[in-house]
């Protein structure tokens, strides 16, 4: 690896622990047949897509999967509850690791988001730990659903590089999804795949970080 001066993060499963199997869970139980064409880690609906870009707002989103569940009736509460049960938290020691790198690097943060669990994300670290914002850990936030853009495409790893003046070369992008790394590989930004078996501290201590 080359020598790394600048470090960008995803959000999802390498701060925030996410639960794709529960989500999937509580989509069937909503009453989506084909939830695993619907969304997943790998792939989703263009309804996800479009939300996580901001191009539809939350009523439009809500709508949108009564419309795919062919439940017309669902509550507003019940479709949140579900799209924000995958959302499990923060672990301790996280945000003490984002400062450390934050100390030694420039830091950045590139996470597919949209309104509900972006809201949802901040109300948990705020309750939690008292932290206002993510605003705190980077130099910059990105989050896809405020950019209009969205891993993988290569757009907006371009916006983080050219707004900030960064060397895709001595930059390390760290992802728990494959699709995502690949995207930055095409601009010739190193990337390192998070992973339950390799978590972020793993991740830190095997690069000798700091």
């Amino acid at each position: 690896m080359q020598k790394v001066k600048n470090v960008i993060l995803d959000y999802g499963n390498v701060i925030f622990m996410i639960d794709f199997p529960k989500v999937r869970q509580s989509f069937i139980d909503l009453g989506i047949s084909n939830v695993d064409d619907f969304f997943g880690h790998h792939g989703q609906d263009v309804l996800f897509d479009a939300f996580d870009k901001g191009e539809i707002t939350v009523p439009e989103f809500r709508d949108g999967v009564r419309k795919k569940a062919s439940r017309f009736d669902l509550t507003d509460s019940q479709i949140d509850h579900a799209w924000n049960s995958l959302l499990i938290g923060v672990p301790e020691g996280k945000h003490e690791i984002l400062l450390k790198l934050k100390d030694n690097y420039r830091t950045f943060l590139c996470s597919n988001n949209n309104e509900l669990h972006y809201n949802y994300c901040m109300k948990h670290i705020q309750e939690k730990y008292g932290v206002p914002s993510n605003d705190v850990f980077f130099e910059r936030t990105y989050y896809s659903h405020l950019e209009g853009l969205r891993k993988p495409d290569a757009a907006i790893f371009e916006r983080v590089l050219d707004q900030n003046n960064l060397n895709p070369e001595e930059s390390l992008f760290i992802d728990d999804s494959p699709q995502h790394l690949e995207g930055a590989k095409k601009l010739g930004i190193q990337t390192v795949l998070c992973s339950k078996e390799r978590p972020l501290d793993q991740i830190v201590a095997d690069l000798k970080l700091y």
